[in-house]
């Protein structure tokens, strides 16, 4: 299933997140922000489960603007997983 999250406080303006039926990352796409930055962190969740990218990108800043987008990632999966 694929999920759309709009974030809060960043660059990005939007991320597209499929979740696969094993609740593993299948793909992940970012609209705005950095774009190599983001294809690497995008390429580097593939695959992972929701609670591994969850623990892993949980908490990251960026410019002491108290949110970065992998942690607004995290913030999209915490949603995604209570939907599941």
């Amino acid at each position: 299933m694929t999920y759309t999250y709009t974030p809060h406080g960043v660059c990005s303006r939007s991320i597209s997140i499929e979740i696969n039926d094993d609740e593993t990352i299948g793909d992940v796409s970012f609209f705005g922000g950095c774009n190599g930055n983001l294809k690497g962190i995008a390429a580097l969740v593939k695959g992972r489960t929701i609670d591994e990218v969850i623990e892993t990108l949980e908490g990251i800043d960026c410019n002491y603007k108290g949110t970065s987008c992998p942690d607004q990632l995290a913030k999209a999966l915490e949603q995604i997983k209570e939907e599941l």
